[in-house]
């Protein structure tokens, strides 16, 4: 009997979500680091720390290196980090008479924050893209069957009558607002990281900022001054994820009380199957977007935590953030594939119900 592997686990083809998952692979955060020293060399080159010589020998390193993804993985159980293993293969690829140009200066909270920020940059491009298709898509909705009359339901129980249009509105205008919240929190969040060993840029001899504006420049990100342990801009992109996730909940929440059988104000093309009870169809992706609504309620609280850092950096507080930003970045992704599939199947109905 044949068999196929997938990529991933079962759960993910439900919660997952394949593209902006994969930012997160292993591949794409070793190009992302890659892309950072040979940017640090390239920004060090043009202020003069480093000849334009190695400058170049780095960046023909960077594009052809061959990773030793064991030595990697030991240096990152040793180390609690992966730069220090990283950097020793990438002076290695080097070689001996430009070895000491890479990484100089820096410390591997430089890479790696400002190798996230890259990342990021593409998480951004994508949630830009799928909400102005979802608000596309809310407001054909709308237009369609706005005019169908509803009842309004408070606390539970029937309010009064209103029409499709005046429940699509409350979904359809946070929605507004996160696409607004985006584009305004992106300039202070996608910046470049570097500090140096303790944040002063003192390494650099006068010359971090320029390098840092180098950088910046070259990577496509902003400058802004070494933010070590200043970690705000990453719990308000949280705290973003989380909003947005809960409005989708609330979306999801609905949609599946007003498909219920005795209520029918809303149907679904497609549903899910039941393995005991065939005919019914069950509103899978409302449910999926009530779980991730609560699931990134509870890991944005986990993220806050990771804001304490002590004095100059924590490696305890800095690795709770790996270990939950993306969890909550994927969750957001996910919600956002489901809510699209779900308004593309919805219709409206005439409410039945009396007040």
């Amino acid at each position: 009997m044949m068999t196929q592997t997938l990529p991933y686990s079962l759960l993910e083809a439900l919660v997952g979500d394949e593209e902006v998952g994969a930012l997160f692979s292993n591949e794409v955060e070793l190009s992302a680091l890659l892309r950072v020293e040979a940017a640090l060399a390239q920004a060090e080159a043009r202020v003069g720390l480093i000849s334009d010589e190695a400058a170049s020998r780095i960046a023909e390193a960077c594009g052809a290196f061959q990773v030793d993804w064991g030595a990697l993985a030991a240096g990152l159980a040793q180390d609690g980090v992966i730069v220090p293993a990283f950097v020793r293969q990438l002076r290695t690829a080097v070689g001996d008479a430009h070895a000491k140009a890479v990484h100089l200066g820096a410390t591997s909270q430089d890479i790696i924050d400002t190798a996230l920020m890259l990342r990021l940059r593409s998480v951004v491009e994508i949630f830009e893209h799928r909400l102005d298709a979802l608000l596309h898509a809310f407001r054909a909705l709308k237009d369609r069957d706005g005019a169908t009359p509803l009842m309004a339901h408070t606390r539970m129980q029937q309010a009064l009558p209103f029409v499709a249009a005046d429940k699509i509105d409350t979904w359809l205008q946070p929605l507004e607002r996160h696409r607004e919240a985006l584009q305004t929190l992106v300039p202070g969040l996608l910046v470049v990281q570097l500090g140096g060993p303790i944040g002063t840029r003192a390494e650099w001899k006068g010359h971090g900022d320029a390098v840092a504006i180098a950088m910046a420049e070259i990577l496509g990100l902003s400058s802004a001054p070494s933010w070590h342990s200043q970690r705000d801009r990453i719990g308000e992109f949280a705290a973003f994820l989380s909003l947005l996730s809960g409005t989708l909940g609330k979306i999801g929440q609905d949609v599946a009380l007003m498909a219920q059988n005795e209520v029918a104000e809303v149907r679904l093309a497609t549903g899910g199957g039941s393995s005991a009870m065939p005919h019914k169809s069950n509103p899978v992706p409302a449910e999926v977007l009530v779980t991730l609504a609560r699931f990134n309620a509870g890991l944005l609280g986990t993220l806050h935590q990771s804001l304490v850092h002590e004095n100059e950096r924590s490696g305890a507080a800095w690795t709770l953030e790996w270990m939950v930003l993306p969890q909550m970045i994927v969750a957001t992704a996910a919600g956002l594939r489901h809510v699209q599939a779900l308004v593309g199947s919805m219709s409206f109905s005439a409410s039945t119900g009396r007040n």
